[in-house]
């Protein structure tokens, strides 16, 4: 409809925005796997984020099976290294039944303004791989945990620290449970000037 302007009612803008509620970050996963065309056409879709200049600056890492077990252990260490036995013992058993992980690394730049907004719009692109995710009944978690601040990490993918760095490593599957949340209302969180 030319001329049409929306007014937060149509239903494709209700489903929408269901969407962007309802998406969770998610620990618990069920045992199935997501199908790997599905985390790829997720990955097309991220590529359309805002991207100032169009540099692109994302690679994705989609790990196999014996990538995912090698990372398993590496959390054991370095969790143990850093905190308990015990509590690497957890994490690694955690990590080790999530059934998808997707790394997500930003090109580094020597302008720090084009490496901020290199960022931002890696951060728009994980945003956009997590709600087509969502859509699909997938669920994820967005993680930055000690892994991926790890030498270790970088050698196990092959990935050069001085040319990229990590945004997120993503872990999804189907969720066993989705937890729920609130928000603060829109009237505290915004200010309008003339």
């Amino acid at each position: 409809m030319a001329g049409h302007l929306p007014d937060g009612k149509s239903r494709n803008l209700r489903a929408l925005a269901e969407r962007i509620r309802s998406r969770r970050t998610t620990n618990l996963f069920l045992k199935q796997e997501v199908s790997k065309d599905l985390v790829l056409e997720a990955i097309e879709l991220a590529r359309w984020a805002p991207n100032h200049h169009l540099t692109e600056p994302w690679h994705f890492y989609l790990l196999g099976d014996k990538m995912k077990a090698a990372s398993v252990e590496l959390i054991r260490a370095i969790v143990t290294e850093n905190k308990t036995a015990e509590l690497g013992e957890h994490k690694a058993k955690s990590a080790a039944a999530v059934p998808g992980w997707l790394l997500v690394t930003c090109t580094r730049s020597d302008d720090e303004l084009r490496e901020r907004e290199d960022y931002a719009s890696c951060c728009c692109a994980v945003q956009n791989i997590l709600l087509y995710l969502s859509e699909a009944g997938v669920a994820s978690k967005w993680t930055t945990g000690l892994i991926t601040r790890d030498q270790r990490f970088f050698e196990l993918l092959g990935i050069d620290e001085s040319e990229e760095y990590v945004v997120s490593l993503i872990w999804y599957g189907y969720p066993k449970i989705l937890p729920t949340q609130s928000r603060k209302d829109v009237s505290e969180i915004v200010t309008e000037t003339d």
